[in-house]
């Protein structure tokens, strides 16, 4: 069989910046046990697989593939596939539209901007709220991991976290943009130490002391087979509930421009919105813009026919 993808680059506005990412707008035809080979095949950070709904109340039903495994949740597929059905025309726009992906931590609301087949942003609210993993390997053990000094990574109400949105993320705060700049991954320390742990893979960031509010930060996902990802949605989810926690306010809600790929001639913009109420988180919100880059058709073998005696 014959089936049609489209690809896009997202968290940006501009053709080769961002994350790519592959999407498969109908992809009720394909054989199951061709998908985890197809993503494979295309070997992109995420592809992305799109089926009608289970709940009728819902939009679509989507599910997204790594070269090596599928994940119940991602940021950059999830914001990615929205933006792609409504150039596509398959989701009717006129200023904004609200719609639901049922992915397999639960079902996402997005907001999707724009006109007729002209999308211009999409931001997800995240289906599960932060929840905190166990404590992480030392400082000591993490900087042997990223090639930094121990001076380089924050302690105390700033220490490293791992955190989960649907996804769980290894946050690690450095002392300054430079510090960020050096991170690299060693790969027998991140064996080691990491490979194992709750949270394998890593964010480092470091807030940008010129700039109020600008995150700048680098993702790490060796155990996916990625040295280093441009965009990443589900990491900057489980940032906004690392960071709204440590806001002074109890309540309210708190903006923050994430800047991720710079350092790998990628650049991508994340959008992260978080609300808080007498100390918890309520809601995390990420969002961005995205661009269509290609559309191919694949040829996918059918499965042979079982034969019965």
């Amino acid at each position: 069989m014959r089936a049609r993808f489209y690809t896009l680059d997202v968290f940006t506005d501009t053709v080769f910046g961002g994350n790519p990412l592959a999407v498969f707008p109908d992809a009720s035809k394909i054989p199951e046990s061709a998908l985890q080979s197809i993503a494979l095949e295309l070997n992109l950070s995420e592809t992305v697989f799109v089926y009608p709904p289970v709940d009728a109340k819902h939009t679509r039903r989507v599910r997204i593939f790594t070269p090596v495994y599928e994940m119940p949740f991602a940021g950059h597929p999830t914001v990615g596939c929205a933006f792609a059905l409504a150039a596509l025309g398959e989701i009717p726009l006129a200023g904004e539209a609200r719609i639901v992906l049922e992915e397999l931590v639960g079902p996402v609301p997005v907001l999707v901007r724009g006109d007729f087949k002209k999308p211009t942003f999409a931001q997800l609210s995240v289906a599960k709220l932060p929840e905190t993993g166990p404590p992480p390997p030392g400082r000591t053990h993490l900087a042997e991991a990223l090639s930094l000094d121990p001076s380089d990574i924050l302690g105390g109400m700033t220490a490293p976290q791992a955190i989960s949105c649907g996804f769980p993320f290894l946050l690690v705060p450095l002392r300054d943009l430079d510090a960020v700049r050096r991170a690299r991954v060693r790969m027998d320390q991140w064996d080691s130490a990491l490979k194992s742990y709750w949270a394998p893979d890593i964010m480092v960031f470091a807030r940008d002391a010129e700039r109020d509010g600008v995150i700048r930060a680098r993702v790490f996902v060796p155990g996916q087979g990625i040295i280093e990802d441009p965009a990443t949605g589900s990491a900057a989810a489980a940032l906004g509930g690392y960071l709204a926690a440590r806001e002074s306010a109890p309540s309210g809600n708190f903006s923050y421009l994430v800047e991720q790929g710079f350092e790998i001639k990628r650049p991508s913009i994340i959008r992260l919105e978080v609300d808080k109420a007498d100390g918890d988180v309520t809601a995390v919100r990420v969002g961005g813009s995205a661009v269509m880059v290609s559309e191919g058709m694949m040829d996918v073998p059918l499965p042979e026919p079982t034969l019965t005696k």
